[in-house]
C-alpha cells in the first residue's frame, strides 16, 4: 500500500509551479517565429503582467501562511509555503533570464523595421546634448528626489512604480539613497530621439544617466532602476467592518491593497552586496526575493511601439471579425427565437451583438417585467450596463449581483454598481465567504396569462471587449425549466443563500461538484460493465483534488479520458496504472481559452454542459458557478466538433506528458489550428446564410 501511494503521489503536480509552466507557454509565443512581430510583443508583456499578478497574489498568499506561522502543506505535493517559494523563486529566475534574452532578439527584429531603443552611451554628440537640454528642461523640473537619512526615512514605494536609486557620497558623509519616481503623467515614458525617425531612449533610462545633475553635490558612485512588486492578496471578508457600507469597504480593501508588504525587488544593475542588502532591510525581503534584469522592468511601452508600426499590417495577426451566428434571424425578435429554439453563441468566432440585441429588446419590450443578472466583469464602457439603464428607467424591475470581489476590478465594478443604482436598479453585492462567479441573466415576460423565460449561461463575462480576444461559450434558452431554476439562483441570493438542490443546472458550491462526481462515476460503472465509457473536458484550471482522485480512480477502470486544460494543471497524466489513460493538452494561441465544456459519456447517456466553472476548488465550493446542459443534438454535434478540433490542434497545442514538461504536439502533414479553423467555420457559416463568399465575411 505505502508503495502504490508513493507511485500515486506522482499524479500530482503543485499548482504554483503548474502555473509557471503555463506562462511558460506564453513565453514560447513571444518565441514563435511564426507570429507576426508585433504580436509576439503581445506575449512578452502579457507574460511580464501574468508573472506580475502572480507574485501579487499567489506569491503573497504563501508570504502570508509563512508569517502567520501556518504550515498549512499543499495537499497535492505536501510541500510547506516555504518550500513552495523556494522553488516559485528559482523557476521565476530562470524564466526571467529567458524572458531577457526573449526581449533582446525581439529588440533586434524591429531595429529591421526601423525601431530601435537606444542606449545613451551610443549617441552622437549632438543627440547627447539635445537630450540633455530636453531633460533640464523637460523632466527635471518635475522630479520628486528622496534622500534617505537620518531626517529623511525610507519612502513608501508603489507597486509596480519605477525608481531610479542612486548611492551617493560626499567626503564627510558615508553613502546615502537617493531615490527618484520615474513614470509621471507629465511626461513620455518613450523620448524620441531628434533626427533619428523611430529611434527612442526610455524615460527612465534618461533619468539614470542623469542622475548626477540632480544629486549634484553629491558623487553618483552606484546605480539603478528597481521595481516592487507588493502582495495583493487581501481577505476581503476577513477584515470586513459591519459598521461600513460593503462598497466603502471594498474601496478600503483596494486602498490597503497598494500598501501591503513586498514579495519581489527587481532591478536593471546589479548593486553592491551591501547596498542591495540594505534594501532588503528597509524592504523586509530576503536576497532570494531579489531579481536582476536585462531588460526593462516594465514592459507596457511595447503596446506604443506597435503604434508605431500599425500601418504594417504584415506584422500583426491578420484582421478577424466576429460573424453573426447562422442561427440568429436578424427579421425577428432574439427573445422570440429564443422561446422556439435554443441558441449557442460562440466567442469570438460569433459576435456577442445577438445578447446585446436580447438586453435592449428586453429593455424596451412592454412586455418584460423584470430582468436579472450576475456581473462580475465589465468592459470600461458598458453596453451592458446601458441596456440595463435603460431597463430600468423603463420602469423594468431590474435586479443585479455585481461581484465587487472581482479581483483588480473592484474599482471598476464600484463605480458601475453606483451607476446601476442612480438608475433605479436594485443591486446587491454577493455572499458572505463566496463570491458569485457565475454568468447568469433571467429575462422574464409576462404573455397573456403565462409566464415566459429567457434565460443566458455563458462561461466568460458580459464584456464585450474579452468577447472579442476570449474563447467562449453562450446559450440563450426559453425552456421553463432552466429559467424556474436560475430563478432559484437568484431568489436565493437575494436571500444571501445558495441554493440547495437542482435538476437541469449544475450550481455550486451545493450542486455542481458532488453531481460531476456522480457522472464520474457513472463512467466507471459502464465500464465494468463492459461498456465503452468516456469523459471529456475544457477548462482552464484542474486543481479540485475531489475530481482528480475521481479522474485517477476513472483512468484506472478504464474510461477514457480527453482534457484541454489551458493553464493549471494538478493532475500528471500517463503514469503507468493510475493515469494512463488520461490526455491533458493545453492551447495557448492568438485568443485566450476561456470557455468551459464538460462531456460525461457517449451514445444515449450522453451529457454535455457548459459552464462558467473551472475544477478549481475556488470554483467548485467557494463561488457561485452555474453549468447548463445542451439538449439541441445539433448544438451538441457542434461543441463536440468544437472540442474535437480543440483536442486534435497540432500548431498552438501542448501536450503535457509523464515527466512533467509541455511538448507542442507534432505538427504532422497537415497543421491544424483550432481557433483560426474555427473563425474559418464562422466565416463559412455567415456566408452561406448571406450567400456570399466566405473572404468577403472578414472585410
Amino acid at each position: 500500500m505505502m508503495k502504490e501511494n508513493a507511485i500515486k503521489t506522482g499524479c500530482y503536480i503543485n499548482r504554483e509551479l503548474s502555473w509557471l509552466k503555463f506562462n511558460e507557454r506564453v513565453l514560447e509565443e513571444a518565441d514563435d517565429e511564426g507570429n507576426p512581430l508585433c504580436e509576439r510583443l503581445s506575449f512578452l508583456s502579457i507574460f511580464q503582467s501574468n508573472l506580475d499578478e502572480f507574485f501579487m497574489v499567489r506569491v503573497g498568499s504563501l508570504h502570508d501562511m509563512q508569517f502567520l506561522k501556518k504550515e498549512v502543506r499543499d495537499n497535492k505535493t505536501n510541500l510547506t509555503p516555504g518550500q513552495q517559494i523556494e522553488k516559485i523563486l528559482k523557476t521565476a529566475e530562470e524564466m526571467s533570464r529567458r524572458k531577457d534574452q526573449t526581449y533582446e532578439n525581439l529588440m533586434k527584429l524591429l531595429e529591421r523595421q526601423g525601431i530601435r531603443i537606444v542606449n545613451y552611451g551610443y549617441l552622437e554628440d549632438g543627440e547627447k546634448k539635445q537630450l540633455e537640454r530636453y531633460f533640464e528642461q523637460e523632466i527635471m523640473p518635475l522630479l520628486s528626489t528622496i534622500i534617505v537619512g537620518k531626517k529623511q526615512p525610507f519612502p513608501f514605494l508603489k507597486n509596480g512604480g519605477l525608481y531610479a536609486v542612486a548611492v551617493l557620497e560626499t567626503r564627510s558623509d558615508k553613502a546615502k539613497l537617493g531615490i527618484i519616481p520615474c513614470i509621471s503623467n507629465v511626461f513620455d515614458r518613450l523620448i524620441p530621439i531628434a533626427g533619428r525617425s523611430g529611434s527612442f531612449i526610455l524615460a527612465e533610462e534618461l533619468i539614470l544617466h542623469f542622475l548626477p545633475m540632480v544629486f549634484d553635490k553629491y558623487r553618483v558612485v552606484e546605480k539603478s532602476v528597481i521595481r516592487i512588486t507588493r502582495n495583493a492578496d487581501i481577505d476581503a471578508d476577513g477584515i470586513y467592518d459591519e459598521d461600513l457600507d460593503y462598497r466603502e469597504h471594498m474601496e478600503e480593501v483596494v486602498k490597503q491593497r497598494r500598501k501591503l508588504s513586498p514579495v519581489r525587488l527587481e532591478m536593471t544593475r546589479t548593486l553592491d552586496t551591501g547596498i542591495t542588502e540594505r534594501l532588503c532591510r528597509l524592504l523586509e525581503l530576503k536576497q532570494e526575493q531579489v531579481f536582476v534584469s536585462q531588460s526593462p522592468l516594465d514592459l507596457s511601452f511595447l503596446f506604443k511601439i506597435q503604434d508605431e508600426l500599425r500601418s504594417r499590417q504584415d506584422l500583426f495577426y491578420e484582421k478577424r471579425v466576429p460573424q453573426e451566428s447562422a442561427l440568429i434571424d436578424r427579421e425577428k425578435p432574439v427573445a422570440e427565437q429564443a422561446l422556439e429554439h435554443d441558441i449557442l453563441l460562440s466567442y469570438p468566432f460569433e459576435s456577442i451583438k445577438p445578447f446585446l440585441r436580447l438586453l435592449h429588446e428586453a429593455a424596451a419590450d412592454p412586455k418584460v417585467v423584470s430582468i436579472r443578472m450576475t456581473l462580475y466583469r465589465l468592459a470600461k464602457d458598458s453596453k451592458v450596463v446601458e441596456a440595463l439603464v435603460e431597463a430600468a428607467e423603463n420602469g423594468k424591475q431590474v435586479d443585479v449581483l455585481v461581484e465587487l470581489k472581482a479581483r483588480f476590478d473592484e474599482e471598476n465594478n464600484i463605480a458601475w454598481s453606483r451607476t446601476l443604482e442612480a438608475a433605479g436598479c436594485h443591486v446587491i453585492y454577493g455572499l458572505d465567504g463566496y463570491k458569485v462567479h457565475s454568468k447568469l441573466c433571467l429575462i422574464t415576460r409576462r404573455e397573456e396569462n403565462r409566464i415566459e423565460y429567457i434565460t443566458q449561461i455563458g462561461t466568460g463575462n458580459y464584456n464585450e471587449k474579452t468577447a472579442r480576444l476570449y474563447t467562449d461559450l453562450c446559450l440563450i434558452t426559453g425552456k421553463t425549466s432552466i429559467g424556474l431554476e436560475a430563478l432559484e439562483v437568484f431568489r436565493t441570493l437575494s436571500l444571501g443563500e445558495t441554493v440547495a438542490e437542482t435538476n437541469s443546472l449544475l450550481v455550486a458550491p451545493r450542486c455542481l461538484q458532488n453531481k460531476v462526481i456522480e457522472r464520474i462515476e457513472r463512467e466507471i460503472q459502464e465500464v465494468r460493465q463492459g461498456r465503452d465509457a468516456y469523459l471529456g473536458f475544457k477548462i482552464n484550471s484542474l486543481t479540485d483534488k475531489k475530481i482528480i482522485d475521481k479522474l485517477i480512480e476513472a483512468s484506472q477502470a478504464g474510461v477514457t479520458i480527453e482534457m484541454i486544460v489551458r493553464g493549471i494543471c494538478c493532475l500528471q497524466p500517463g503514469i503507468k496504472g493510475f493515469t494512463d489513460r488520461i490526455r491533458v493538452v493545453s492551447i495557448v494561441g492568438r485568443y485566450l481559452e476561456h470557455s468551459r465544456i464538460y462531456i460525461f459519456g457517449r451514445g444515449d447517456r450522453e451529457e454535455i454542459y457548459i459552464s462558467s466553472a473551472d475544477f478549481m476548488t475556488r470554483n467548485t465550493v467557494r463561488r457561485v458557478e452555474v453549468a447548463a446542459p445542451i439538449e439541441d443534438e445539433q448544438m451538441k454535434m457542434q461543441l463536440k466538433e468544437m472540442f474535437g478540433l480543440m483536442f486534435s490542434d497540432n500548431v498552438k497545442a501542448r501536450e503535457l506528458l509523464p515527466d512533467g514538461t509541455y511538448r507542442k504536439v507534432e505538427k504532422g502533414d497537415t497543421p491544424l489550428n483550432s481557433q483560426e479553423t474555427l473563425f474559418q467555420m464562422a466565416y463559412e457559416s455567415a456566408a452561406a446564410k448571406m450567400k456570399l463568399p466566405a473572404d468577403e465575411m472578414g472585410r
